[in-house]
C-alpha cells in the first residue's frame, strides 16, 4: 500500500468539515485545524490528525486546502499567529476554497510564489449536504499545472471541476453565482410575502411560479423552505451577505453597479438585524413577512 498524500484543512465549518470527512474516505492523510476544537472531534473519530494551530496543521502537507467564512478569517489562518503560510515547505500547493474577493485570491498567489508555492482560487457550488456527499463544483482560477497536481484532492471532494483562468478568475465566478443566487432568493421571499399578503390561494400561486418560467432549482427548492419556516442552515444568510456585497465591489472594480445586487443586500441586511443572519438565507423571507 503506498504512502497517503498529507492534506491540511484549514476550518471545518458547514463546509468544510464535510469536505474534510470525504478526504478521510478517500484515503488522504488528513491533518485539520479550526479555531473551535469541538468541531474537530468527529473528524478525529473518522482518523484525522488535529493540529492546534494553522501552521502546525501545514507543516508537512503537500496540499493545505482553506474553507473558512471571508477574506478576513482567510487572512487569519494563512498570515496571523501561527498562520498556515509561515509553515509551508516550498512546493507545496495552497487550495483556497473559501468564498473570497478576487484581490484578496490574487495577493495570497504572490504571498505563496514568494515561498515557492503556487495557488489556486477554488470555491465551490453547493452547500452542506453536497460537502457531506462529496458532490460540489470546484471553480478553479490558477496555472494548469497546479490544477493537474491537485486534481486527485478535489476529485476526492466534488462531483466537478471547471477551470476558468488565471488566480482570481474562479473567486470572481463564484461571487457572480451567489449574488444572482441571493437576488432569486430575495426575489422569491417578496413573490410570497405579496401571495400570503393577498387573498390568493399561496399553494396553488407558488405552483405557477415554481413550476413556470421562473422555477429555477433553487426557486424551488429556497422556496419550500420559506413555506414551511426551515430555516436550518445549509448556507448562512450572513454569508450569503457577505457574497452579495463582495460581488457589489467587484463590479465597481470593473466601473459597472450591480442594481439588484445592492437591491437584494438591503433586505438581507434588514434580515440580518432581526437576528436571522446565522439562519439559512431562506430566512430572509422573515424580514419581509414583518
Amino acid at each position: 500500500m503506498g504512502t497517503k498524500t498529507p492534506v491540511a484543512v484549514l476550518g471545518l465549518g458547514l463546509m468544510g468539515g464535510g469536505m474534510a470527512a470525504q478526504l478521510i474516505r478517500k484515503n488522504f492523510d488528513v491533518t485539520v485545524y479550526n479555531r473551535t476544537l469541538q468541531k474537530t472531534h468527529a473528524l478525529r473519530d473518522l482518523g484525522a490528525k488535529v493540529a492546534p494551530t494553522p501552521a502546525e496543521a501545514a507543516s508537512g502537507a503537500e496540499f493545505i486546502l482553506s474553507m473558512v467564512a471571508d477574506d478576513d478569517a482567510a487572512r487569519s489562518v494563512w498570515l496571523g499567529d501561527n498562520g498556515a503560510l509561515s509553515a509551508v515547505a516550498p512546493g507545496s500547493l495552497l487550495i483556497e476554497c473559501s468564498t473570497i474577493s478576487g484581490a484578496w485570491a490574487r495577493e495570497l498567489a504572490q504571498l505563496a510564489k514568494a515561498r515557492g508555492c503556487e495557488m489556486l482560487d477554488a470555491p465551490v457550488t453547493g452547500t452542506k449536504p453536497h460537502a457531506a456527499a462529496g458532490e460540489l463544483l470546484f471553480l478553479v482560477g490558477g496555472s494548469d499545472a497546479a490544477l493537474d497536481r491537485a486534481r486527485p484532492v478535489l476529485s476526492a471532494m466534488g462531483r466537478g471541476i471547471v477551470h476558468l483562468g488565471p488566480v482570481g478568475s474562479g473567486a470572481l465566478v463564484k461571487l457572480i453565482n451567489n449574488f444572482v443566487a441571493g437576488v432569486q432568493a430575495v426575489a422569491i421571499g417578496e413573490a410570497i410575502a405579496l401571495i400570503e399578503r393577498s387573498d390568493l390561494d399561496s399553494a396553488k400561486a407558488l405552483s405557477v411560479l415554481t413550476e413556470g418560467a421562473p422555477g429555477s432549482p433553487l426557486v424551488k427548492l429556497i422556496s419550500k423552505r420559506m413555506m414551511t419556516r426551515d430555516f436550518e442552515p445549509n448556507f448562512a444568510l450572513k454569508l450569503m451577505m457577505k457574497d452579495v456585497h463582495y460581488a457589489i465591489e467587484e463590479a465597481r472594480s470593473c466601473s459597472m453597479s450591480l442594481e439588484t445586487a445592492m437591491a437584494a443586500a438591503r433586505v438581507m441586511h434588514k434580515a440580518s438585524e432581526a437576528g436571522l443572519g446565522e439562519k439559512d438565507f431562506s430566512a430572509v423571507i422573515e424580514a419581509l413577512r414583518r
